[in-house]
């Protein structure tokens, strides 16, 4: 499946959270620990910086290739830094009908919203959903759209549905997103696993959220990740495994200090400068990485130079 990196922090060069780990974005579109499929459909990133010349505005890189193929990464990465990227990797089945192209990379940005988005995951049937959610669809994004993906779609269903940019407002429109897409798979007979795991990055923070529904359209699906993983027998529910494994989050210090790797120096999470979310743990030390688990959203504000972090549970 497609791959997710976020972080927020004091500004550090771009090819050290992209190109120089091991296990880094780019690598993991051709090795992903927890996947085996390889992301050949595309890759992209925004960033914020205080060195660039529009601070307030996201750059923008998309690259409708595999990402361990772009030879513009090396050349381009290196001259940048940011205190808030998203970053993601495409993944999409061996199928001529994909569409790769610019339009098509995560993450999107639309005028009029501070938020970027990019996720991991899949909202199965859109093409036909759509005749129940256009209503919900304000016209100011849904004329800005320019690509063919289930994701840019609910890019523009949740800032329709936004009624402010607090965390609470977004909980509220991440609450309200599932509800429609919910009530419209039941009147159009289209009840299918959706996993929906999303990222959000705006200047200084990012909301994580890692929720969707089960085969029958149920929002609190049942079962342990780990144990729905298929054995070496090819029994298990892989589908239903990678809706409920969770996303990861690390926090501390001094990321510059560890070079080739996401590590941090530990810290009391108070004194935390610093947060990576990304779909699956990027350090040996996996227990260093909290769970963001099903039916979750984690909130992160980068403030007075430390990282203030939120979970809560999703009603739905």
């Amino acid at each position: 499946m497609c791959r997710v990196l976020a972080y927020i922090g004091p500004e550090i060069p771009l090819g050290k959270l992209l190109l120089e780990p091991e296990n880094s974005l780019v690598n993991q579109s051709l090795d992903p620990e927890l996947h085996p499929h390889l992301q050949l459909a595309g890759w992209g990133f925004g960033v914020w910086s205080g060195h660039l010349l529009k601070t307030e505005e996201p750059l923008l890189y998309h690259r409708p290739k595999a990402a361990f193929y772009d030879d513009n990464a090396p050349g381009v990465i290196p001259s940048l830094q940011a205190h808030t990227l998203l970053a993601h990797v495409r993944a999409s089945g061996y199928d001529s009908g994909v569409v790769q192209t610019d339009e098509n990379c995560h993450p999107f940005s639309f005028d009029g919203t501070p938020w970027i988005m990019a996720q991991n995951g899949a909202l199965p049937n859109w093409r036909l959903l759509q005749r129940e959610l256009l209503p919900h669809c304000q016209d100011r994004y849904l004329k800005q759209m320019r690509g063919t993906t289930d994701t840019e779609f609910l890019y523009v269903l949740l800032l329709s549905l936004l009624e402010g940019d607090s965390d609470a407002e977004v909980q509220a429109g991440f609450e309200r997103m599932l509800e429609v897409v919910v009530e419209a798979m039941g009147r159009l007979d289209l009840a299918a696993l959706t996993k929906l795991k999303i990222a959000l990055a705006a200047p200084g923070r990012i909301i994580g959220v890692n929720y969707g529904c089960g085969r029958d359209g149920e929002t609190d699906p049942a079962g342990d990740w780990k144990a729905l993983r298929p054995g070496a027998g090819g029994e298990g529910d892989m589908a239903l495994s990678m809706l409920l494994e969770p996303m990861y989050l690390l926090m501390g210090r001094n990321f510059e200090d560890h070079e080739g790797t996401y590590e941090v120096d530990a810290c009391p999470e108070d004194q935390a400068t610093l947060a990576i979310f990304a779909s699956e743990p990027l350090t040996d030390e996996g227990e260093d990485w909290l769970e963001i688990g099903f039916g979750e959203m984690v909130s992160l504000r980068r403030v007075e130079g430390t990282v203030e972090k939120t979970v809560t549970k999703l009603r739905v």
